[in-house]
């Protein structure tokens, strides 16, 4: 095939530029901070929204009251309408951990025309723990266990680093299949989107949080207009994080294994409606975008190994070296999820995976139902 060696040149050339020039984003710094201590450890109010999350709210809750943090801190649950008994579940947790006087219970009102549910439920949180004059909020989602000294680490790399928003992607679940194979390439996939290294550059636009863990200065809220200025925002953490460091905000992300989802994903299906929730809004909802992000999956992930088993023996030394950079920067990813290294040669299925729940997520906002979370359609067509 006389075009094999051009056409093999794509996947290196992107691959060599994913390795060396796009802010080694699979290298995986973990966060791994010793707090030392410090004169005035400052007062926090942790936000955690709530919806339907009689499965998790327990741990959660339960994880948060035993934070070994030295400051003052309280815990506001805002419990966002739940069918299942959510609050009774948090308050229950709190009661037993004997951390009551500390937690909060709060029904949100009825949800305000613009707003997503999450956004409109930390706004109502905000308003509670505002009569505590927290110097930082944390904002943490009702799936997560925490470590108990997760919040002292935040708090103190913030005071170290003197920043205004601290966010840690905790460790997702692989437990079952399709866990395995989709679970690290969401890792991988996000930090190639937004490197870490360009989030904490105070001279690079690359904004994004992890929104199941945020650590957030009070003061820099009003200067950016409050929550309410991000309030129809799907993708509501990387909005959140780009509206502090357009203002001059200093920003950082991390990974961390201390912390963990309790969440589960134990079909396809479930992970399908994951990534198509916000996939398309990443694309902002253009069809050019779409159809450029589809073509470059397939470049990327897909098109070194067709080469290699359609035409063995021609451009090789191109071929071979795009898939050996593949596997080796996915590899880290794989290692931090302690799987076996075998599973870093799956990454081209994850990939055509993704590929399809994109287009989902495209067909579901012309069809009016975008952005699907808890029964809520948060990105109807033509908003």
């Amino acid at each position: 095939m006389l075009l094999s060696p051009t056409v093999s040149a794509f996947p290196l050339a992107i691959w060599i530029y994913l390795l060396a020039a796009r802010g080694s984003f699979w290298r995986l710094s973990e966060d791994k901070i010793e707090p030392r201590r410090l004169e005035n450890w400052p007062r926090v109010a942790a936000v955690v929204p709530a919806r339907n999350e009689a499965a998790t709210i327990s741990q959660a809750i339960s994880s948060l009251a035993k934070q070994d943090y030295p400051g003052e801190f309280s815990i506001v649950v805002v419990d966002d309408h739940s069918e299942d008994g959510t609050a009774t579940l948090a308050q229950k947790a709190a009661n037993e951990s004997g951390a009551s006087r500390r937690v909060r219970i709060h029904t949100a009102a009825p949800l305000a025309s613009g707003w997503t549910g999450k956004l409109w439920a930390l706004n109502e949180g905000l308003q509670l723990a505002a009569s505590q004059l927290p110097e930082f909020l944390w904002f943490t989602d009702a799936d997560i266990e925490h470590a108990p000294d997760t919040l002292r680490r935040l708090v103190f790399r913030a005071e170290r680093d003197s920043l205004d928003l601290v966010s840690l992607m905790v460790l997702l679940q692989t437990k079952t299949f399709p866990e395995r194979l989709l679970i690290p390439p969401f890792l991988y996939f996000f930090l190639m989107l937004y490197p870490p290294r360009w989030i904490a550059d105070p001279n690079a636009s690359t904004a994004a949080a992890a929104g199941g863990c945020i650590l957030l200065r009070r003061n820099v809220l009003a200067p950016i207009g409050g929550i309410a200025s991000i309030r129809g925002e799907v993708i509501d953490d990387c909005a959140l994080a780009r509206a502090v460091k357009s203002r001059g905000g200093r920003i950082w992300m991390g990974l961390t294994r201390a912390s963990v989802s309790l969440r589960s994903y134990g079909t396809f299906a479930e992970i399908r409606d994951l990534i198509a929730r916000t996939a398309f809004t990443q694309l902002h909802y253009s069809f050019l975008l779409l159809v450029l992000a589809l073509a470059g999956l397939f470049t990327t992930f897909l098109l070194p190994w067709f080469l290699f088993f359609a035409y063995p023996g021609e451009a090789w030394l191109l071929v071979d070296t795009a898939i050996a950079l593949m596997v080796a920067t996915f590899l880290v990813t794989v290692r931090l999820y302690n799987l076996s290294a075998a599973w870093a040669l799956t990454l081209p299925f994850a990939a055509a995976f993704y590929g399809y729940a994109t287009w989902l997520s495209a067909v579901r906002y012309w069809l009016g139902r975008g952005g699907q979370w808890k029964g809520r359609a948060q990105a109807p067509r033509g908003e």
